[in-house]
């Protein structure tokens, strides 16, 4: 029991993959490496897909259309017409969310297991929120939205701004936490089949219902941002 609590502890933390010798030494954690390895993957990924497209497309290119049209039509049902203009970002984050979530069957540390990470992620999605919301109203407008429906409740829409990234940002380091801890236990009590079929569920589903969640919370903040009437 002490041998899977010192594992349990090791895997909680957020370990230094290496330093950049200025300033004392910046150190670099593996979140931000695996978080590295992640984008050059997506990035050639991107390239070698869209190379050569044509006009009549062969079974690859159809492959990949028919998965740029699943998340269009996903995310106009969310934000309607309006609001697609913000379709690449939410995109990007629910590709990169899931790879991250499923980059542990290779072996890697998931760096959304890093406070830090889904912290950058909320924060970037609610700034989205609010630029979206400037867009839609103007200055003014968007200002006047924080006293609606009565202007008593202001204090209360007011600290949403703070609330809602806290809510994306622990929701997703929760659920992933709890999930590599959990699957952490399992192979430590039973380390030869049944870590398998878990690892499956909780890398892969669980992994990607995440990501689904986080960027449809962030879709639906969006779509009031620019929907709510003056």
């Amino acid at each position: 029991m002490e041998r899977i609590s010192e594992n349990l502890s090791e895997a909680m933390q957020n370990k230094v993959a290496f330093r950049i010798p200025i300033f004392g030494g910046i150190p670099v954690p593996v979140s931000c490496v695996v978080t590295w390895i992640i984008m050059a993957i997506l990035v050639i990924a991107s390239i070698l897909l869209t190379r050569n497209l044509k006009l009549i497309p062969d079974r690859k290119q159809m492959m990949l259309e028919s998965f740029v049209g699943f998340l269009r039509d996903f995310f106009r049902e969310q934000l309607g017409e309006k609001g697609m203009a913000y379709f690449p970002f939410l995109a990007t984050v629910i590709i990169y969310i899931g790879f991250a979530n499923i980059i542990g069957l290779l072996g890697f540390t998931p760096p959304t297991k890093d406070l830090n990470v889904t912290a950058g992620l909320a924060i970037m999605s609610i700034v989205l929120v609010e630029v979206a919301g400037i867009r839609a109203k103007g200055t003014k407008g968007w200002l006047k939205s924080f006293a609606k429906p009565v202007a008593i409740i202001a204090p209360l829409n007011v600290m949403e701004l703070v609330i809602r990234p806290l809510s994306l940002c622990m929701r997703l380091f929760g659920n992933v936490l709890a999930s590599y801890i959990i699957m952490e236990l399992i192979d430590a009590v039973c380390p030869i089949v049944i870590p398998l079929a878990f690892s499956a569920y909780f890398d892969i589903f669980d992994g990607f219902i995440q990501a689904y969640v986080f960027v449809f919370l962030t879709s639906l903040f969006i779509n009031e941002a620019i929907e709510d009437d003056d």
